[in-house]
This record gives structure tokens, C-alpha cells and sequence, in this order.
């Protein structure tokens, strides 16, 4: 008996016969995939797999334990719903993208080391920029250069905090970390950017709304859901991430007022749905932990749905913002019913996963005596079901009616928003096979009077204030702009201090060059000066000796090296995120 199959390789080379595969072949094999990698995790042992070494370093290509498990679970499950959702896709580019996404996600999910953690990381980051680059347009492909470099910007921070971190420690073992130092805050700042942790997020809501229809399904449960299960791995009980993860669980539902484009309003709040996971590792406790975690597997499978339901209506009608949008409840009834399951569930509607879960990160708010952070989630659990559950769906399928010609989507579209509505309801009815998967024994009881009785509450009182002020919340035709106008706007001001400053004083040095050394040093050579080579050789050998003599001088100098290649990158790829920037816009 195969005690781990890895299933980020079954995704990953199993992309590669798809281009070659056609119909009914094809779309048997793209399920059969993800059904594979399905069994792999549900039947793997826990353990270590593939230890090696490399570079005189420890390499571990698999951790098996509970918390890789959960994630891995619920990965493979929403790849599967999202490759039904893809089938009717003729063209297999989305289709190889999606596989080797996943595949990454999974990748992160069981590396023992960072090294291994690193190449599945970035392997993600270009396949899912392929699901915006997709789209086509010139909005799609702007959108996927900045989402590319902010990615790669990301990137070598993380690269330069593992360098780092290794030279500190001596391991690249990938675990809880102990003692903050220099490592460690640019490992956890490239985990903050994949979270889209304010203000690194605006490359989140900038390009799920252009990405395609069933690219913006994948990309709505991987990327920052991976990065939920790397915090939550290395930096359980961080006092930052529980002031963090609350500011974006509130930055998320605020911003999402404003949005108009029902893709990217529905991206704001998985800015603030992964502000509760952030929040919940940084309390660190037990039941914290299976909250957050508990959490993202819902979340997964809830905003999947959303996105789903979303993309359903774009498929259809092509239109995408609200202000375009109404009156299809008549010819997508049953889109309009699946999307509203997924609206409940994000709502923490009794009977909904949301409810389940999302109540224990507030829980174990209260247990560790927050009584801000109790309060905060709250109010934005509030705001969730006023945008997501109210606001989005009346004036999408309802309101005014735009006499838009429209039917239901494809049948497969509907078959995987169903998959994914079945699982919303049944772990909001029957918690307790979730909770049995959750890292630490769970001692939380959802369906108490109380809680049932709050939670009601709030909804309601959300759901008259929707109805009371229903005109102050008619969408507007505009735009808004988040931290991302710092690197549209700083572009331009990169290229003008470039074209002008920059490029005068480069032409200054050079006529000085040209003018005045040059014909110095050709007059020297021509009067007879030599460099003595061997002498130069000498003094170089005798630097590096004395340099060897001693191993903590060698420490200190390759540190001050990384350090600084590690800036000289992060400048380098700042300066070509700016180039992209403009170019593309």
C-alpha cells in the first residue's frame, strides 16, 4: 500500500497530455485528474516524504499532518468543482494553467522546506497569471502584467527572507518560526502579499475581475487561501496578524460599498473574509487556529460559488456591472438560487457553513478577551451580508429590469454550482466531519440559543437597513482606485525621473568620461604604465585567506552580500513593474 502519492505532481504532469486530448477524451481525463488527486490525500499517512539533501541543506518534499491534510482536502475538492465548471472550455490553455495552479497550491501545502515551498509559490503565481492574460483585451493583459510583477516583487522578498533565514538558522526546514529578525519579516511580508493584506492587496480586487470567467473560480480559492495555511504554519500567535487580519476584515467590507463591478466587489470580500483566518492565527489559540482554518475550507467552497454565480451571469449577458445588470431572476432562476446559497453561507446564515466557522474565530476572539476584535468581525460579518447577500444580488438579478436577452449557462456550470451549494449546506447541518478534519480536538458548539439568536440579530437588522436606505445604495458608474494608484501613479513618476534626472546625469558622466578619463588613461599607456597582474593576484589571495580564517567574518560577509543583492533585486523588480506599468496601460 502507497502510503503519499503527492498530488501537486498528478496535477502538474497530468497537464501535460491535455493539449493533445479532444472531446468527450478529454473532458473524462480533466476530471479523472483531480478524482485522483482526491483519493491520494484522502487515503496518505501522515509523515515526512522525500527527505534529501541539496546544496549541504536539508530538503523535505512532503509534511503529511492534519492542518496539510485539511488544506489539501478541500483543494482538491474545489478543483475538481472547478474543472466541471470549465468543461464546456475548447481550448485547453486554461485548462493546462488551472492544473499546474493547483498543483502549486498543493505543492505549498505539503513542502517540509522552504527551498520546495519557494518553486511551488512562484509556479502558482505565473500559472494563474495565464487565467488573466487569458481574458484578452487590453484591460485583461494591464491587469496581468501589474498582477505578475507585484507577484515577482513578492517573490524576492520571500526568496531574500529564506536566504536569510537560512544563513541565521542553518535549516531551511519550513516550521513555526521563533525569534523575529530580518529573515523573517521579508518571509512573512511575501506571505502578507499573497494574503492581500492591506495595503497589499490591490493586485487581489485589480485582477480577479479581469481574469476569465472560470479563471476568476480558481484564482478565488487558491492563492490566498495557500497563504492562510503558510501563516498559519509559521506564525501561529503573531500579536501583528490579529490587528492585521481585522483591519481587513472591515477594509474589505468598506471598499466593497463602493464597487460597481460585481467581480470585483465580490473580491473585496475575500479581502475580508481572509482578514478573519489572519485574525484567528494571530490569536494563536487552539480553537482560533480551527477557526481560521475551518474557515478557509468553507470560505473556498462558498466564494467559489459566488464567483461561480458571477461568472454565470457574465457568460450570458457579457455585462458585468451592476449598474448594467436586473430583472434576470426570470430567465436564470436557478442561477439566482444557487448564488443566493453561496450568499447565505458568507452571510453566516444558521444552517450555512459560514456559520460554523466564522463563529469560531469570533469565539475565540471572546475567549481570549477582545472585546474590539469581537466587535470589529462582527461589524464586518454585518457589512458582508449587506453587500454580498442584499446589495449584489437585487441589483443584479433583480431591480430594474434591463430587458437583457439571457438564459442559464451551460449545464456543466450549473453542475459544479451545485456541487459546490450541496457542500455549503451540508457542513452549515452536519459541522462535525469538518471539525473531525480540523487540526486540534474541537470543543465548540455552533447551534446554541444564544449564538442562533445573536446571529439572527444582526442579519436582520441588516437586512431593514437595506430595505430603509435602499437608494443610498443604488451603484454608481465610477471607478475606484485602492493602493494599486500608488504603482499606476508611481510609474509615471518613476519613467519621468528616469527620462529626465536620471538620463541627464548618465549623459553627464559619460561626456565626462569620453572627454577627460579616456584620453588620460590612453596617455598613460602610452607612456608605459603596466598593472602588475601577479602583484594584483597576491593581494586578492591574501584577502580571501584572511577571510577564511575566520567563519564568523565569512557569516557577516555573506550576510551583508545577500542583504544587499536581496535590495538590488527588490529595486531591480520594482523599476520593471513600473516600465510594465506604463507600457501596458
Amino acid at each position: 500500500m502507497i502510503d503519499f502519492a503527492h498530488p501537486a505532481l498528478l496535477f502538474i504532469l497530468g497537464a501535460l497530455p491535455i493539449p493533445f486530448l479532444s472531446g468527450t477524451i478529454r473532458k473524462v481525463y480533466l476530471l479523472l485528474i483531480p478524482a485522483l488527486a482526491l483519493l491520494a490525500v484522502v487515503m496518505m499517512q501522515p509523515g515526512s516524504y522525500g527527505a534529501a539533501q541539496f546544496l549541504g541543506q536539508e530538503i523535505l518534499i512532503a509534511k503529511v499532518d492534519k492542518l496539510s491534510i485539511v488544506f489539501a482536502t478541500v483543494f482538491t475538492i474545489m478543483a475538481l468543482i472547478g474543472t466541471v465548471y470549465a468543461l464546456h472550455l475548447p481550448r485547453p490553455g486554461q485548462h493546462v494553467a488551472a492544473f499546474v495552479y493547483v498543483g502549486g497550491a498543493l505543492g505549498v501545502v505539503f513542502a517540509g522546506d522552504y527551498l520546495t515551498l519557494y518553486m511551488f509559490w512562484e509556479t502558482m503565481a505565473f500559472a494563474s497569471a495565464y487565467l488573466v492574460f487569458a481574458q484578452g483585451g487590453r484591460q485583461a493583459i494591464s491587469a496581468g502584467f501589474r498582477y505578475l510583477m507585484v507577484h515577482v516583487t513578492g517573490g524576492v522578498v520571500l526568496l531574500g527572507g529564506i536566504i536569510l533565514h537560512g544563513l541565521s538558522t542553518g535549516s531551511l526546514l519550513f516550521g513555526p518560526i521563533g525569534a523575529m529578525g530580518a529573515g523573517t519579516y521579508l518571509i512573512l511580508a511575501g506571505f502578507l502579499l499573497n494574503a492581500a493584506v492591506p495595503p497589499l492587496n490591490a493586485w487581489l480586487t485589480d485582477a480577479y475581475p479581469e481574469a476569465t470567467v472560470t479563471g476568476a473560480v480558481f484564482m478565488s480559492a487558491f492563492t490566498t487561501k495557500t497563504a492562510v495555511y503558510v501563516l498559519a504554519r509559521a506564525f501561529p500567535g503573531t500579536e501583528l496578524l490579529v490587528w492585521l487580519g481585522t483591519v481587513m476584515a472591515l477594509y474589505g467590507v468598506v471598499y466593497a460599498v463602493l464597487e460597481n463591478d460585481c467581480r470585483r466587489l465580490l473580491a473585496y470580500h475575500i479581502v475580508s473574509q481572509v482578514g478573519y483566518m489572519v485574525a484567528g492565527i494571530g490569536i494563536g489559540t487552539e480553537m482560533a487556529v480551527n477557526g481560521a482554518t475551518s474557515h478557509a475550507f468553507a470560505h473556498i467552497l462558498y466564494k467559489s460559488l459566488l464567483f461561480m454565480g458571477a461568472g454565470a451571469v457574465i457568460y450570458v449577458t457579457g455585462r458585468r456591472k451592476l449598474t448594467e445588470l436586473g430583472g434576470l431572476y426570470k430567465t436564470m432562476p436557478v442561477t439566482v438560487a444557487l448564488y443566493m446559497v453561496g450568499a447565505f453561507a458568507i452571510s453566516a446564515f444558521p444552517f450555512f457553513s459560514g456559520f460554523v466557522t466564522k463563529s469560531m474565530v469570533i469565539a475565540a476572539a471572546g475567549a481570549d478577551h477582545r472585546a474590539l476584535v469581537v466587535l470589529a468581525l462582527t461589524m464586518a460579518s454585518s457589512g458582508t451580508f449587506l453587500h454580498t447577500g442584499l446589495k449584489l444580488p437585487y441589483y443584479m438579478f433583480f431591480g430594474t429590469d434591463r430587458k437583457l436577452e439571457a438564459r442559464e449557462p451551460p449545464r456543466n456550470m450549473l453542475v459544479a454550482m451545485a456541487m459546490a451549494a450541496v457542500l455549503c449546506i451540508a457542513i452549515g447541518v452536519f459541522p462535525q466531519p469538518l471539525y473531525a478534519l480540523l487540526p486540534y480536538p474541537v470543543d465548540f458548539e455552533p447551534y446554541t440559543g444564544v449564538h442562533i439568536t445573536e446571529s439572527l440579530g444582526v442579519l436582520m437588522f441588516t437586512a431593514l437597513g437595506f430595505v430603509l436606505f435602499l437608494r443610498a445604495l443604488d451603484p454608481e458608474n465610477t471607478i475606484s482606485l485602492d493602493t494599486d494608484w500608488f504603482y499606476r501613479k508611481g510609474a509615471r513618476a518613476f519613467m519621468w525621473l528616469a527620462e529626465r534626472p536620471l538620463a541627464r546625469y548618465e549623459q553627464a558622466v559619460s561626456n565626462v568620461s569620453e572627454t577627460a578619463a579616456l584620453p588620460l588613461l590612453h596617455g598613460a599607456a602610452r607612456a608605459g604604465l603596466r598593472i602588475d597582474l601577479a602583484g594584483v593576484d597576491a593581494v586578492v589571495n591574501g584577502v580571501a585567506r584572511s577571510i577564511l580564517r575566520g567563519g564568523g567574518a565569512l557569516r557577516r560577509l555573506q550576510t551583508g552580500v545577500v542583504t544587499h543583492y536581496v535590495l538590488a533585486m527588490i529595486v531591480g523588480v520594482i523599476a520593471a513593474t513600473a516600465v510594465f506599468a506604463v507600457a501596458w496601460r
